[in-house]
């Protein structure tokens, strides 16, 4: 058990990282031990990071105990950059953390000043003065390296800058000097977001926190309307659409609804909202208010302009479907709506499946109609062909195939009674067997076939039994099951 982190108080006792605990409580007998849970220790960084969205979309994480935030074009809604400096660190300091901050022209710099004492806002005309006095380690190398080089007396990054290029690479690999050029600028070094950047954005700061849900509400109405200029401008609609909403505490909440198609309407994105507020109205706590909203248009797709009808009614004729998927999708989630779809198997367990029912209405929604031809005899000659001739099949399946115990006159035959959930049911007519052979390139080539029978019973209920494998070959004894039941 060795120490992970420490407090203020226990770096006063002349505790250090990584000592024993049995060592660092014969030094401190009031030590007080948590033990470390890096998950809980993840999630919270995480929930910083979501909180410093307020300052910049563009953020990432740094380690286990650090952020990168990319505030280029920012600074301007903060009145700079010393007081989005000083607005951040106050925040922090709030919360209750013990935060370093720098800002610096690159990624690189800023680490480097912010957790080993350097300066915290850093001009770019100033910065190898910045970092040449900072240890050798602020440039993020490996420790073995770090030590090969203090071997050589290199153990500032001044005395990185002045010695010569190629030695250093020729000795140590080129990761040294590529750090250092990363730091300087020489090298361009970008940060990678936690989350995909908006399409669009629109955000409003308020000068009193809310707590009504609906005055939420109102406020994303309002930033959807700013939202629809500039998705008039793009010919777009929104397909998905997220709303941030900051609370006073530093807690952040991230709404998530999706249209079945391009939606501009402030009134339908606010109604999207509602639904999905309704669902989530114990788990979204007020506090003591809201002091940020944003929203974000994540997906766009390319918007269909209609001409407007002569009533209401010819308006709103297209839109009913639309309307109703996405009430439900955002009361109920995506998934609430499924249509059965066929695929291309002939596996009965893989010949369908589902899909959201949106996106099939949004694909017919889409196509384009067909064009009538002038008359029948302008119609083109085509020749039909016929699909491969197979058995019916059953209106139900079972979602998976069932073992049963069967009974047959011969061994190739069909079943004369077979034994499913402890009820013996005897045959009185069969239809097959109907042979599929199986997928190579999905089961490999030793899968057995099966050996499909249609079969009715002396009640008159009709089911869908199959043989796995086969008696000559690949298997002594094949298995059977039931597939599903017909009408």
């Amino acid at each position: 058990m060795r120490l992970t982190a420490l407090d203020e108080s226990a770096e006063a006792f002349g505790l250090s990282v990584g000592q024993g605990l049995a060592e660092a409580k014969a030094i401190c007998v009031a030590l007080e031990v948590i033990e470390a849970d890096p998950a809980a220790d993840r999630a919270f960084l995480e929930a910083i990071a979501d909180w410093c969205d307020r300052y910049t979309p563009l953020v990432a994480l740094d380690g286990e105990d650090g952020l990168f935030l990319d505030i280029t074009g920012c600074t301007h809604l903060f009145g700079g950059e010393e007081r989005l400096l000083a607005d951040l660190t106050h925040r922090l300091t709030g919360f209750g953390l013990a935060v370093s901050v720098a800002v610096a022209a690159t990624p690189g710099l800023a680490r480097a000043c912010s957790r080993f004492g350097g300066p915290g806002r850093v001009a770019p005309e100033d910065s190898e003065r910045a970092l040449a006095p900072l240890p050798i380690a602020a440039l993020r190398l490996a420790p073995e390296i770090l030590a090969n080089l203090a071997r050589v007396g290199l153990k500032r990054a001044g005395d990185l800058m002045a010695a010569a290029r190629a030695p250093i690479t020729r000795r140590f690999g080129p990761t040294p000097m590529r750090r250092l050029d990363q730091a300087l600028g020489r090298e361009g070094e970008p940060i990678s977001p936690r989350r995909l950047l908006p399409l669009l954005s629109a955000e409003r700061r308020l000068a009193e926190p809310i707590v009504s849900e609906e005055h939420v509400l109102d406020l994303a109405a309002r930033l959807a309307a700013g939202l629809k200029t500039a998705l008039e401008a793009r010919g777009e609609g929104g397909r998905l659409f997220e709303l941030l909403v900051f609370r006073v505490d530093g807690r952040v909440f991230r709404i998530e609804v999706g249209a079945s198609a391009p939606l501009r309407d402030p009134a339908r994105i606010r109604a999207l909202f509602t639904e999905r507020l309704a669902v989530l109205a114990d788990e979204l706590d007020a506090g003591f208010g809201y002091e940020l909203l944003r929203l974000n248009v994540l997906i766009s797709e390319t918007f269909q302009e209609q001409q407007a009808g002569l009533s209401e009614e010819a308006e709103m004729a297209g839109e009913h479907l639309t309307r109703f998927l996405d009430k439900v999708s955002a009361r109920l989630g995506d998934k609430a709506l499924r249509l059965p779809v066929a695929l291309a198997s002939h596996w009965p367990d893989r010949a369908s499946g589902f899909q959201p029912l949106s996106e099939e209405a949004r694909l017919k929604a889409s196509a384009p109609a067909p064009v009538p031809t002038a008359s029948p005899s302008a119609a083109p000659l085509a020749k039909s062909v016929e699909p491969p001739a197979r058995g019916a099949r059953p209106l139900r399946l079972l979602a998976r195939p069932e073992q049963v115990e069967v009974m047959s006159s011969v061994p190739d035959g069909p079943p004369a009674s077979f034994r499913w959930r402890r009820v013996q049911r005897r045959i009185t007519r069969a239809e097959g067997p109907e042979r599929l052979a199986p997928e190579w390139w999905i089961d490999g080539e030793e899968a057995p076939p099966r050996d499909y029978f249609r079969i009715e019973d002396t009640a008159g209920q009709r089911f869908w039994l199959f043989r796995q494998g086969l008696y000559e070959r690949r298997t002594v004894t094949p298995t059977w099951f039931l597939q599903g039941f017909f009408s």
